[in-house]
């Protein structure tokens, strides 16, 4: 069986196209991996002697966090890259669940990022050291623009591919180079404050964004941490995929039911478990057949779906089960 005029057999057409999409998306995880982690070093350095030479407390700052995005993009290009790899022996299901793994590193960076820059603030108002800042000079207020504009850029560019790829990982590098914006803007407010004799707005500022960088890295662990246990997809997945499999019923005379539906989601995969019930006088290559267009269907379908295992129950064999 030939497609699309190739002279390959579809099997090793298909083939090609799984490597080719494998290649394609190695070259995007690297791109993406490289544009985070020299972005984020050029922008370390720039800040860092911005605030030295700007006299700016608050951009020297900023510039530590930027460093630990680094760190950051570092690990998510682990974990996608190892959560990638085939299933082997040791490990049949396939990789996904590090990329969990990623993701929850990544949210405990942000996290105590997070608690780093909203403990200083409190610090800082708690014994008014706030008020002996140097006045910050005009290469700190530049620093920090462009800070804001190249972090910002740098998280639209990685979100893009994030959800291209269907990567959490990258999905919470993307929020981590958006932390680094909202520092860059606490800094900013802070320095233009303190050059107009309101040095408290830096700190109130980095207060705000604290508690902003802490919920993303709440929400961030949450969704990793329900890939890693099994969670079923929502309601609204599990309708959607109910009424497709439904579908088939009536097809070359075919009636069939579903007794049972269950999903779980392994890493950015999902994995079905179903029993649809058919004719019990049928013969049973015929059940066989449901069930092999049924599973293909599902996989083609729904392209999030890694793995889907079906048994076919004669009709009205549930019903009998419960009474029992």
């Amino acid at each position: 069986m030939e497609k699309d005029g190739s002279n390959l057999p579809e099997n090793e057409t298909l083939e090609k196209d799984t490597k080719l999409l494998e290649k394609e998306t190695k070259r995007a995880t690297v791109k993406m991996a490289m544009v985070g982690i020299w972005g984020n070093v050029f922008l370390a350095v720039f800040k860092l002697l911005a605030g030295i030479l700007g006299h700016s407390a608050a951009m020297l700052s900023d510039s530590i966090h930027t460093l630990s995005d680094v760190f950051a993009t570092l690990i998510a290009f682990i974990g996608v890259s190892i959560s990638k790899k085939e299933a082997d022996g040791r490990h049949p299901y396939g990789h996904e669940r590090l990329e969990c793994v990623a993701s929850i590193l990544l949210s405990i960076i942000l996290f105590i990022t997070g608690l780093g820059i909203g403990w200083n603030c409190i610090l800082a108002i708690a014994d008014g050291s706030y008020k002996e800042m140097v006045l910050p000079g005009v290469l700190a207020i530049i620093a920090a623009a462009v800070s804001i504009l190249v972090k910002e850029g740098m998280f639209w560019y990685t979100m893009y591919y994030a959800k291209k790829l269907r990567s959490s990982a990258f999905k919470a590098d993307a929020w981590h180079h958006r932390s680094d914006a909202l520092s860059s803007i606490g800094a900013l407010a802070g320095i233009i404050g303190a050059r107009h004799g309101f040095p408290i707005l830096d700190q109130i500022a980095g207060i705000v964004i604290c508690l902003m960088i802490l919920g993303v890295a709440i929400g961030i662990f949450r969704d990793a941490v329900e890939k890693m246990l099994d969670t079923a997809c929502d309601e609204q997945f599990e309708t959607k995929l109910r009424e497709f499999v439904l579908s088939f019923s009536g097809e070359h005379g075919w009636e069939i039911g579903i007794d049972l539906l269950r999903t779980r989601k392994f890493g950015e995969k999902i994995y079905v478990e179903l029993e649809i019930s058919a004719d019990g006088n049928m013969r049973l290559q015929e059940a066989h057949d449901i069930a092999e267009q049924v599973h293909d269907g599902i996989e083609e379908a729904f392209p999030d779906v890694k793995h889907v295992m079906i048994h076919v129950n004669p009709a009205g064999y549930h019903q009998e089960q419960e009474k029992l």
